[in-house]
């Protein structure tokens, strides 16, 4: 189902969630216009969003890329979003042909668009989870089938961690999902962050607000010590935790925040399992 063919009256009743405005960030049809208006206010008081979103979008692309190229073919896209340009099953397949991905969101719209997207490939499918329950992501039948957990896994929480509010639960989550991983297994981070924070901090803790109340969903930017933690048991890859536009940027590459790097507001890494 497309964006154009959802019953209007539908569209009015739907809670805004995080995935869809992650879409409407990206230019996608994806959404709802509820999830446009609140949008529309959020970058009013952040307009950087909107490019942080498409360069957030770009890392995953960048760090697909190395992932494939060092012999890791299977993928664990947890907190997906809606599918957009640049999926994570289309870069890796356009690499390695029979790559494996699953995709998991809390959000049943992700989920049915990407099974819609997804039809018809074997090598990739979606589920409904909760990231908050990494047990019941790793035990779900359809991730069982489609992964083998005897060999290296890309574990993605891009975009994601920043919506679970208490730091010790996501190092536990974490915990539990490199526990199920092989040895040459990776983590790919992308996270929120106030760290040097350049815009007004009452805007900002006013958009954390809005957030909150118009998504039922938590916003947690952390320090870059707090992400970091979120890497214990594996070994970063080059260049390490950085800003987001910093990691292994390609030549051709756009980057509003070259000269201010800090400006993208985002810690970024990728760690791999011994």
């Amino acid at each position: 189902m497309t964006g154009a063919g959802r019953d209007v009256h539908d569209a009015h009743r739907k809670p805004v969630t995080a995935a869809r405005l992650y879409d409407y960030y990206l230019g996608g049809i994806h959404n709802f216009p509820a999830d446009r208006e609140v949008g529309k206010a959020l970058l009013e008081r952040t307009p950087r969003l909107r490019t942080i979103a498409r360069d957030n979008r770009a890392f995953l692309a960048r760090a697909i890329r190395y992932l494939t190229s060092v012999g890791v073919h299977q993928f664990l896209d947890v907190g997906s979003g809606i599918p957009t340009e640049g999926n994570v099953h289309e870069i890796a397949q356009a690499a390695v042909p029979d790559a494996r991905v699953v995709y998991v969101d809390i959000d049943p719209d992700a989920v049915s668009e990407s099974l819609e997207l997804l039809e018809g490939n074997q090598f990739a499918t979606a589920i409904r989870a909760n990231v908050r329950e990494p047990r019941a992501v790793l035990d779900h039948p359809r991730v069982r089938n489609l992964l083998d957990f005897d060999k290296p896994i890309a574990v993605l929480m891009v975009a994601v961690l920043h919506f679970v509010e208490d730091s010790d639960e996501v190092c536990d989550i974490l915990a539990t999902f490199r526990s199920a991983l092989a040895s040459g297994s990776h983590l790919v981070v992308a996270h929120a962050t106030i760290d040097e924070l350049v815009v007004d901090e009452r805007a900002w803790e006013k958009t954390q607000k809005d957030y909150r109340r118009q998504t039922s969903t938590a916003l947690v930017p952390r320090s870059r010590s707090d992400v970091a933690r979120f890497f214990d048991g594996f070994e970063m890859v080059e260049p390490g935790l950085v800003w987001l536009n910093t990691w292994r940027p390609e030549p051709d590459m756009v980057d509003e925040f070259r000269d201010k790097p800090e400006h993208s507001g985002f810690y970024v890494g990728v760690g791999r399992l011994s």
